[in-house]
Order: structure tokens, then sequence, then C-alpha cells
């Protein structure tokens, strides 16, 4: 068990950046990448993840920890608008969940002559002035040319570091900043139980016994779901952050959940009714995802004052 400070509360409003960055990535079209993702219509539940967009040469990989607490995103190829928006859809389903820290590993960028500053400075000051802030480190070769760039601005600034093991540790202090317990879990129906009593244990700790009904049947769900269709060891991950709890299951299967897992638009389940899994997660959590991960994927779900039965 870990017992440290509060992060964040766990819904994010995706709002434009009020820092109204003027320097914005302009394609010719009149509007940079993450000014057309902004004016799109604003996401909803489920947050699903993918590994990559993209292809071998060009895209975005993401990857998650087992509390989705910190995730690293990984962009790749000659920079394009195209890939700022594909950079884009990835950041604005980061900042939907539960993630406190996102490391940018850009050693795998190319662009020369650093054309893509004001899209990462965008990028940057949008999480860092959002409502429930993120902490965005860039990860360069410092003999590049944006490296450059971002190390010779004035002002405020972005944490650059030459390689992605300075980032990690970089962001080490800042991510274990958080009161968080969890547990580690064989394929059983009993861990479903176990599981279940982590999150009651974590609302008794932290005195949010009116979180602890919905918060422990989305655990119980979540648990569940990992043992009949993942049917590998698992890790549950119960973090405190503001008002509200969240919830993260990480298993070893490939497969990510579907939308069309989901029947979402029938009538929906009664908070006691047990067994209907991601249904259920989607009608009483505040929000819900999947995060990749290494050899996996996370699914979580945010529980808050809101939504509490």
């Amino acid at each position: 068990m870990v017992v440290e400070k509060p992060t964040h509360p766990p819904s994010r409003d995706l709002s434009p950046d009020p820092a109204g960055d003027s320097q914005r990535l302009d394609d010719g079209s009149g509007a940079s990448g993450l000014d057309r993702i902004e004016q799109a219509t604003p996401l909803r539940a489920p947050y699903l993840l993918t590994a990559a967009i993209g292809d071998d040469r060009v895209g975005v990989t993401i990857t998650g920890d087992a509390s989705t607490a910190v995730v690293e995103l990984r962009a790749r190829g000659p920079w394009t608008a195209l890939l700022g928006e594909h950079v884009s859809i990835q950041l604005r389903l980061c900042l939907a969940g539960p993630s406190t820290v996102i490391i940018v590993d850009l050693r795998h960028l190319e662009d020369p002559h650093a054309v893509s500053l004001p899209f990462w400075l965008a990028a940057w000051r949008q999480a860092r002035l959002a409502p429930a802030p993120a902490h965005v480190v860039f990860c360069l070769p410092a003999e590049t040319a944006l490296s450059g760039r971002f190390r010779s601005r004035q002002g405020p600034q972005p944490r650059v570091c030459a390689t992605l093991m300075d980032a990690r540790i970089a962001i080490t202090e800042r991510a274990a900043r958080a009161d968080r317990l969890h547990a580690r879990l064989a394929p059983l129906p009993a861990s479903a139980g176990a599981a279940r009593d982590l999150a009651v244990q974590a609302c008794q700790t932290w005195n949010l016994a009116h979180l602890k009904a919905d918060s422990a049947l989305i655990m119980s769900e979540l648990a569940a779901n990992a043992v009949e269709h993942a049917g590998t060891d698992f890790i549950v991950t119960v973090t405190h952050g503001g008002t509200g709890l969240h919830i993260a299951v990480r298993d070893s299967a490939a497969r990510f959940p579907q939308p069309s897992d989901l029947k979402i638009h029938g009538p929906q389940p009664s908070y006691s009714e047990r067994g209907r899994g991601l249904q259920l997660v989607h009608a009483i959590a505040a929000g819900w995802g999947t995060i990749p991960a290494r050899g996996g994927k996370v699914v979580w779900a945010s529980v808050d004052h809101s939504t509490a039965a």
C-alpha cells in the first residue's frame, strides 16, 4: 500500500487551451491539428485508446502503467499535419482518463527544422492548464533542432530529457504523489471478491463511504471480466484523486473492449445488478476506458460524488 498526497479529480473538461497559443502549426487549411480536434464533437466515454495509430514508419504508439497514472506517447516518422492530428486524438483520450503524467517520446520524430515546436507547446499548455492538469515531459535527443528550440525559449517551458530513462526518472516523484492501493491477483473466481474488498478498503481509508457501493461494484465487474476473458494474473489499483477514485485493472490479454461489446442505448441496468460487465460500468462510472500496457492492457473507470448512488 502506498499512501502519499492526493492527485486530481477523476473527470476532465477538455476545453480549448485558455492560453490561446497563437503559434499553432498551420497546415495550410487555416487550422492546426489541435484546433481541429478541439472543434470536434466533445469526447464521450468509453475512451478506448488503441496501442498504435499509423504504420511501422509513421504513427503514434501509446503505453500506460498498471494504474494509468503514467502514459508514454511515442510519435515517429516525418512531421506532418496528419501526424499532428493523430497525436492530438491520442492526447485527448489520455487527458480524458486518470493519467497525471504523460511522457512524449520524440526520439524517432523526423523534424529537422523544428517546425512542430508550436504544436508541442500548445499540447503542453493544454495539458498544463486543464482543470485537472497533466504533467507533460518530452524525450528528445539534445543534438536535435527541436530540442534546441525547446531549450532556448524564454519563460515557462516544458521539461525536456535526452533519454527515455531520464524522463522516467524525472517523473518518478510526481507519479508516486498519490494515495494508492494495489494488489496482484490470480485468474480465479474468488479474485473478483478480493478486488471488491480492495475498493471497499480504499473508501474506508480515505473517508469516501458515499462512493463505496459504486466503486466496489465497478471493481468487481472489471476484475470478473479479467478473470473470464483474459485468464491471466492481473493487477488491480485504486487511486484517490481529488473528490473521487480511479479504478484500474491491468491484465496480460491483447484483446481490447470494443464499442460493439456495449449495448448502451437500451435500458440501463440496476446498480444492484451483478454480471452485466462493461454495460454496468458504462452506466455508473463518471468515465471509463482502456489504455495499452506492455504485454497487455489496462481497463480503468472513475467514480466521483456526481455519479455516486
